[in-house]
């Protein structure tokens, strides 16, 4: 009896440590100038999403709007407080202007030579680099695309794109059972081949060959919402060193190996035999070699597209410095991932968008029988899809609507002290994140009049100006933004290109609308999925 009184005195009070630990914690906001939002116990401010109570954007949305009047608010994420920023030019002036003070994501490993030492893919790739070596990274790699590789590239993304039009319209003719489709499998079986294509070196098609290797190691490496994932993350998150010395990956082990050795195989056999092709293993040969560099009549190509992101100063230096294996490898393994899921999200929510909107369907189809007609049986080309600006339009605010990235952040590598000018002071400790909610300002009535509403109006010649460049980020921020934004926008436009030209987007008696997005705090999926019928179109084309 006396040693169960004794055990149940000692978990009281191991509670109760655990309970005012939690609560201190949690005072963190209550000093400062700003508004900061009421914690869930242990939950902080995403126990919605973690209880998977709403979808991403929603959740992102509400957080946003919380306090509608407060330029920064405090946030948990679980334990930790972040501040979140909703004003454009608080956006400006930290992830542009005083870039220096938060050149990092929010790191896994916080002791950077754990990183150097382990050979984890992931960790080494540009996305986590720190400091100076992701400067190098990021001015090495940023020769590889800009317009002029982007240039090099398009024929093989266009022959995979061509080659999924031609599969899909004529299986559509010959069974009218296989014109629905869900679109998140569609364009990740697309996404697959064009990364296979210029990630990879080798040529597959995961329409005839609906499971191929390729295709069926991509899906399981990028399964995020899976139990197992879901469980590596969150080890990773609390005790990130002993798992890099238990050398366990973030992704699938196994699958990561195996990228591994299908590229260093293709590059010695490149090299073996001389053989070069515009893709990205010839890219990262030539790092290898120190003679990738930024051509000197290389222009600033405004013409790729609205959202297109612009290199700053950071990519544009020269490096000379020599790269490992290892770090080579994991940026072709990035860019996979990044083309995998990224591209195929925000294609499938650009489809779905066209079929709700049969108007704007029907005036992107005028321009693309007018690029065709311009072309005489030619092949499709760079040039002529930059020139479809009502098709940029379409692209651009389907990418306001259903932002890949909802939420990105920076991370304070050193203390700073914010100063808006206008009496809002206060300092922000190396070891801070800051969040940056996407789609909230996406989605401000203040900077997008009927925020919900499908229109690309707002993008055209007439009425781009207006929009404030801190509150459309589709693809993050400052000299930190997504280096591939001209190869993303790039794919897309060539999809829908190839697509609408055979076939009209209709609903079917899968689709739902409006279109439900899952629970899930890690990829933005449709709830019943997303399906959409490809009708060939009456006229040959």
């Amino acid at each position: 009896m006396a040693y169960d009184t004794v055990t149940m005195a000692a978990i009281a009070a191991i509670l109760s440590l655990l309970y005012y630990y939690v609560r201190s914690r949690y005072r963190y906001f209550l000093d400062k100038p700003y508004p900061h939002m009421k914690p869930t116990f242990l939950l902080g401010s995403a126990g919605p999403m973690i209880l998977r109570q709403r979808d991403m954007i929603e959740h992102i949305k509400i957080l946003y709007n919380i306090y509608p009047d407060a330029k920064v608010v405090g946030a948990y994420d679980l334990l930790t407080p972040n501040l979140l920023l909703r004003d454009p030019e608080c956006v400006k002036q930290i992830g542009v202007k005083d870039f220096d003070y938060f050149t990092d994501h929010t790191p896994f490993v916080k002791n950077e030579h754990d990183i150097m030492e382990s050979d984890n893919m992931f960790l080494n790739s540009l996305f986590l680099l720190r400091g100076q070596k992701w400067r190098d990274m990021r001015a090495t790699l940023s020769p590889a695309f800009t317009g002029s590789k982007m240039r090099q590239m398009f024929e093989l993304v266009s022959q995979s794109c061509q080659g999924m039009a031609q599969h899909l319209l004529k299986e559509a003719r010959e069974d009218e059972s296989k014109q629905v489709h869900e679109m998140k499998d569609i364009f990740t079986r697309l996404a697959n081949d064009v990364i296979a294509s210029i990630a990879f070196g080798i040529q597959v098609n995961s329409f005839s060959e609906r499971e191929n290797d390729f295709y069926t190691r991509g899906k399981k490496l990028t399964n995020f919402g899976s139990f197992w994932a879901s469980i590596r993350f969150m080890l990773f998150l609390m005790m990130p060193r002993l798992m890099l010395k238990l050398n366990i990956e973030l992704m699938d082990k196994e699958m990561c190996q195996h990228f591994h050795a299908m590229i260093m195989d293709n590059m010695r056999i490149r090299e073996e035999k001389g053989i070069v092709r515009n893709d990205m293993i010839n890219i990262l040969m030539q790092v290898k070699r120190g003679v990738l560099g930024h051509q000197r009549d290389e222009p600033d190509v405004k013409d790729a597209g609205f959202a297109t992101v612009h290199e700053s100063a950071v990519g544009k230096k020269a490096i000379t410095r020599e790269w490992s294996e290892k770090e080579l490898v994991a940026q072709c393994f990035l860019f996979f991932l990044a083309g995998f899921d990224t591209v195929s999200t925000a294609l499938g929510f650009l489809a779905y968008e066209l079929m709700l909107h049969p108007e704007i369907q029907d005036r992107l189809y005028e321009e693309i029988t007018e690029v065709d007609a311009k072309l005489d049986g030619k092949p499709l080309t760079y040039e002529a899809v930059q020139e479809m600006r009502y098709m940029d339009m379409v692209v651009s605010e389907s990418l306001r609507l259903w932002p890949p990235a909802p939420m990105v952040e920076r991370y304070c590598t050193r203390d700073y002290t914010f100063d808006d000018g206008e009496g809002l002071r206060f300092k922000i400790e190396k070891g801070r994140t800051v969040m940056i909610p996407v789609a909230g300002l996406h989605s401000d009535p203040k900077y997008f009049p009927d925020p919900t509403r499908f229109d690309p109006e707002r993008f055209s010649e007439e009425n781009r100006h207006n929009i404030n460049p801190g509150v459309y980020l589709p693809f993050g921020v400052g000299p930190r933004n997504c280096i591939g934004s001209r190869f993303a926008l790039m794919e897309v436009k060539s999809v829908i290109y190839y697509l609408l030209k055979s076939f009209t987007f209709e609903r079917s008696d899968k689709t739902q609308i409006p279109l439900k997005l899952k629970h899930n705090p890690a990829v933005l999926v449709a709830e019943n999925g997303n399906w959409i019928r490809f009708k060939p179109r009456k006229v040959d084309n």
